[in-house]
């Protein structure tokens, strides 16, 4: 989402941090610079003026007057005031007993969607035991919508027939506390604007229920029209935070950056991929860490933790030391890959990836997908040994692959060229270019 702001607010930050001295006349263009790049990102005027303004008064200041590298403190206030602007890290309201998170939003946010990524997020990083409580009564395929996802994770759905949204939100509470669960996510009907009607229905529940959480879902593509929207239902109920959705799409961002504030509403998760395990905490240091293009290393190894078979990398790994990384190992090390995800989204969060050109690159699917099936269709005995792939067995790998015998020559030869550069770095002989 940030792409186009960290990458431009990335060369703004670079020339400045060559200066040895900073002073009101060679920090004016920068500023001026930043305070560009935060109106083309979509961030409210008043908080962009408000902004520079800060950044300006400390970088001004006695502190960085006196800074051995006064560039480098001009960065870190920068820093300092987009952590500000997006507020502290607030996690979610879990406790150890009995949890109910309301969910509620407009039409289209990707709420129910949402409802599955809670679900199975509170399970894996909390350990609860959720279950979902159908209350969009008045759109029948967000119910059906429910259940599919509810059956793709595992988890259960209670839903009733009729219009009765609190009754329906009673039962299904009782019921879950009956049957042992512990998080119960409320989705709610979406509306296409702040309906008076559907309002009171959420303030019913509120009122009878009284939800532990009430979080908004909202597309991040919105634009400041979010704004509005987080504060029609703030005024409805209390709002105990927001989960951002579309993350990882090619909007601006600024909605990010202008929403806590200005509604003082706390962003608590982010939606960053279409897939049921794509929502993540938001942490404000670490957004803030990518928008001015210092990456986010913190987040690749959390993901590399959840997804990784350690006992399997450690095999490969020993294999690796002793100079027989093979085939399998190579099979074993894509799968493990093509778990965290699209390789494109983490090669955005390394430092200075856009100065390496990384947040351009668009890894295919589909080649990933091409050499897992040549792979799979040698034999164990080819794998641990490519060199005895002649014509005849590249022909029989290429038809039960469904590729061409060129296409596994090219695996195979970039095989053997990783096969190189790793002895090459077991042996200290490869030289890093950093």
């Amino acid at each position: 989402m940030f792409e186009n702001l960290s990458e431009k607010l990335g060369k703004v930050l670079s020339n400045v941090r060559g200066y040895g001295k900073i002073t009101e006349d060679n920090i004016k263009d920068s500023l001026r610079e930043i305070r560009l790049c935060l109106l083309e990102a979509d961030v409210n005027y008043k908080i962009v003026k408000e902004f520079t303004e800060n950044v300006k008064e400390k970088a001004l200041g006695e502190e960085v007057s006196k800074s051995l590298k006064p560039g480098d403190l001009f960065v870190k206030i920068v820093k300092d005031e987009i952590v500000n602007l997006l507020g502290e890290t607030i996690p979610l309201n879990i406790t150890k007993g009995f949890d109910v998170t309301m969910l509620v939003g407009l039409q289209g946010s990707g709420k129910t969607t949402t409802a599955g990524k809670l679900g199975n997020f509170v399970r894996k990083h909390n350990h609860k035991k959720p279950m979902f409580i159908a209350c969009d009564v008045y759109r029948p395929a967000a119910i059906n919508q429910l259940k599919e996802i509810g059956k793709s994770l595992g988890i259960e759905v209670y839903s009733e027939d009729g219009k009765d949204v609190l009754g329906i939100a009673k039962n299904g509470i009782e019921y879950a506390k009956s049957n042992g669960y512990d998080y119960v996510i409320i989705d709610t009907a979406g509306r296409l604007q702040v309906d008076e009607n559907l309002m009171n229905e959420i303030k019913e529940i509120d009122n009878e229920i009284k939800p532990s959480e009430i979080i908004l879902v909202i597309d991040a593509m919105m634009g400041q029209d979010a704004i509005n929207v987080i504060n029609g239902f703030n005024e409805c109920v209390k709002l105990t935070g927001c989960i951002l959705t579309k993350m990882d799409g090619n909007t601006k961002g600024g909605v990010a950056l202008s929403l806590r504030h200005l509604t003082n509403v706390p962003i608590k998760l982010i939606g960053d991929s279409e897939k049921l395990d794509g929502i993540s905490e938001f942490n404000s240091e670490r957004m803030a860490s990518r928008i001015i293009g210092e990456g986010d290393l913190l987040s690749i190894i959390e993901k590399t933790e959840e997804v990784i078979d350690k006992d399997e990398a450690e095999r490969t790994a020993k294999n690796f030391q002793k100079g027989k990384f093979d085939l399998e190992d190579f099979l074993s090390t894509m799968k493990q890959i093509k778990r965290m995800g699209p390789l494109e989204n983490l090669l955005k969060l390394l430092p200075g990836a856009s100065k390496m050109g990384l947040n351009n690159i668009n890894v295919d699917p589909k080649l990933l997908a091409r050499t897992e099936a040549i792979v799979l269709s040698m034999t164990p005995e080819e794998r641990k040994n490519p060199d005895i792939l002649k014509a005849s067995r590249k022909v029989r790998v290429a038809k039960g692959s469904g590729t061409k015998v060129e296409d596994v020559n090219r695996l195979l030869k970039q095989f053997e060229m990783m096969q190189t550069m790793m002895k090459q770095m077991k042996n200290g002989k490869l030289k890093m270019p950093f």
